[in-house]
C-alpha cells in the first residue's frame, strides 16, 4: 500500500555518509519533532536527478528553510559512498542530507518502490517529494514515470 498525506513515515534504517564513515539513521529519530523537506529519486549522478532535482534543492534551500522547513534530505537506492560522493559533486554538502536507501527497503515500507531492470537499474524508488512533520506526511508529490513535475523545490515551496 503506498503512503498518502495523513500517514506515519515508517519505521526504517537508512544511512548517512559522514566524515567518520557511513552511519544508520533511524527514520523515527530523524524526523521526529522537525518539520523535513524529503524528496526521492531513482538514482544518484542519472540525468534529471543530477541536472534539476538535487540542483534545485541545493539552490531553493533558503528559501525552504524561510518557509519553516529544518532539513532537507534526499533518499535514493544507492550506498552511502555513492551518496556521499553524489552530494560533494553537486555542492550539496551542508545543504541537503543524502540518506542511502541501500537495499531499497524504505521505498518498499512507503509502497513508493520502482522496477528499473529494463535499464539495467534493478529496484529503486519512484521520484516523488514530501513534506513531513513530527514524521506525518502533510504533502506527497509522487512523479508519473519519466516526469519531473510536482517533486520539484520550486513546487514545494509553492505548497508550504
Amino acid at each position: 500500500m503506498t503512503i498518502k498525506v495523513g500517514d506515519r513515515i515508517p519505521s526504517a534504517t537508512l544511512v548517512k555518509a559522514t566524515a567518520e564513515g557511513p552511519q544508520p539513521v533511524q527514520t523515527d529519530e530523524f524526523f521526529a519533532g522537525r518539520k523535513i523537506a524529503l524528496f526521492a529519486v531513482p538514482g544518484a549522478f542519472t540525468p534529471t536527478c543530477s541536472a534539476r532535482h538535487l540542483p534545485g534543492f541545493v539552490e531553493r534551500a533558503g528559501d525552504l528553510a524561510e518557509k519553516g522547513i529544518d532539513e532537507i534530505a534526499c533518499v535514493s537506492v544507492n550506498d552511502a559512498f555513492v551518496l556521499g560522493a553524489w552530494a560533494k559533486q553537486g555542492g550539496a554538502e551542508g545543504k541537503v542530507t543524502m540518506l542511502a536507501d541501500g537495499n531499497g527497503d524504505f521505498a518498499e515500507a512507503l509502497g513508493l518502490a520502482a522496477d528499473f531492470s529494463k535499464f539495467g537499474m534493478g529496484k529503486r524508488s519512484q521520484r516523488f517529494s514530501a513534506v513531513v512533520e513530527d514524521g506525518v506526511v502533510k504533502e506527497l508529490n509522487v512523479e508519473e514515470p519519466g516526469a519531473f513535475n510536482v517533486s520539484s523545490a520550486e513546487f514545494m515551496i509553492g505548497q508550504l
